[in-house]
Protein backbone atom coordinates (compact mmCIF):
# COMPACT_ATOMS: atom_id res chain seq x y z
CA UNK A 1 0.00 0.00 0.00
CA UNK A 2 1.06 3.38 -0.93
CA UNK A 3 1.53 5.78 1.59
CA UNK A 4 0.12 8.91 -0.35
CA UNK A 5 -3.12 11.11 -0.20
CA UNK A 6 -5.47 10.18 -3.04
CA UNK A 7 -6.30 13.47 -3.62
CA UNK A 8 -3.77 15.68 -2.99
CA UNK A 9 -0.82 13.27 -3.24
CA UNK A 10 1.23 14.24 -0.06
CA UNK A 11 3.50 11.52 0.42
CA UNK A 12 6.62 10.34 2.63
CA UNK A 13 9.11 13.04 3.09
CA UNK A 14 12.26 12.40 4.84
CA UNK A 15 14.58 13.86 7.04
CA UNK A 16 16.98 13.75 10.57
CA UNK A 17 16.43 12.48 14.20
CA UNK A 18 18.86 15.34 15.30
CA UNK A 19 19.90 14.01 18.81
CA UNK A 20 20.91 16.73 21.54
CA UNK A 21 24.99 15.76 21.04
CA UNK A 22 23.71 16.74 17.14
CA UNK A 23 24.14 13.34 15.58
CA UNK A 24 22.16 13.05 12.58
CA UNK A 25 20.02 9.63 11.94
CA UNK A 26 17.62 9.30 8.82
CA UNK A 27 14.09 8.84 8.99
CA UNK A 28 10.79 9.14 7.67
CA UNK A 29 7.72 11.28 8.23
CA UNK A 30 4.21 9.45 7.32
CA UNK A 31 1.50 11.61 6.04
CA UNK A 32 -1.51 10.92 8.86
CA UNK A 33 -3.88 8.96 6.49
CA UNK A 34 -6.95 8.19 7.09
CA UNK A 35 -9.60 6.10 4.87
CA UNK A 36 -12.80 8.49 4.77
CA UNK A 37 -16.07 7.71 2.78
CA UNK A 38 -16.57 11.06 1.13
CA UNK A 39 -19.96 12.03 -0.10
CA UNK A 40 -20.55 13.92 -4.21
CA UNK A 41 -23.51 16.33 -3.75
CA UNK A 42 -23.84 16.73 -7.31
CA UNK A 43 -23.63 13.04 -8.41
CA UNK A 44 -25.07 11.25 -5.65
CA UNK A 45 -22.07 8.92 -4.87
CA UNK A 46 -19.75 7.74 -1.73
CA UNK A 47 -16.31 7.85 -2.77
CA UNK A 48 -13.69 5.41 -0.62
CA UNK A 49 -10.66 7.23 -0.71
CA UNK A 50 -7.74 7.43 2.05
CA UNK A 51 -6.96 10.96 2.86
CA UNK A 52 -4.46 12.70 4.67
CA UNK A 53 -5.86 14.45 7.71
CA UNK A 54 -5.02 18.19 6.41
CA UNK A 55 -6.72 17.24 3.24
CA UNK A 56 -9.72 16.55 5.23
CA UNK A 57 -9.90 19.66 6.78
CA UNK A 58 -9.71 21.48 3.56
CA UNK A 59 -12.40 19.42 2.22
CA UNK A 60 -14.46 20.55 5.71
CA UNK A 61 -13.53 24.11 5.08
CA UNK A 62 -14.41 24.19 1.43
CA UNK A 63 -17.89 22.80 2.11
CA UNK A 64 -17.65 19.37 0.56
CA UNK A 65 -15.56 17.06 -1.54
CA UNK A 66 -17.34 18.85 -4.86
CA UNK A 67 -16.02 22.36 -3.56
CA UNK A 68 -13.03 21.19 -2.95
CA UNK A 69 -12.09 19.74 -6.04
CA UNK A 70 -13.63 23.11 -7.43
CA UNK A 71 -11.59 25.56 -5.71
CA UNK A 72 -8.18 22.87 -6.22
CA UNK A 73 -6.37 23.55 -9.78
CA UNK A 74 -5.75 20.47 -11.28
CA UNK A 75 -1.80 20.65 -10.59
CA UNK A 76 -2.19 20.09 -7.39
CA UNK A 77 -4.62 17.00 -7.58
CA UNK A 78 -3.68 13.23 -8.17
CA UNK A 79 -4.40 11.50 -11.58
CA UNK A 80 -7.84 9.59 -9.13
CA UNK A 81 -8.92 13.19 -7.96
CA UNK A 82 -9.20 14.76 -11.76
CA UNK A 83 -11.58 11.90 -12.72
CA UNK A 84 -13.69 12.44 -10.00
CA UNK A 85 -13.54 16.40 -10.46
CA UNK A 86 -14.46 16.22 -14.69
CA UNK A 87 -17.04 14.09 -13.86
CA UNK A 88 -18.73 16.53 -11.36
CA UNK A 89 -18.01 19.45 -14.02
CA UNK A 90 -20.21 17.13 -16.15
CA UNK A 91 -22.55 16.41 -14.35
CA UNK A 92 -23.02 20.10 -13.10
CA UNK A 93 -22.74 20.82 -17.45
CA UNK A 94 -25.57 18.73 -18.54
CA UNK A 95 -27.64 19.42 -15.40
CA UNK A 96 -27.56 22.81 -16.82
Amino acid sequence: MARKCDLSGTGVQSGNNVSHANNRNRRRFLPNLQVVSLLSDSLGKIFKLKVCAKTLRTIEHNGGLDAYLESTSNSKLTDEAKKIKKSIAKKKAAAK
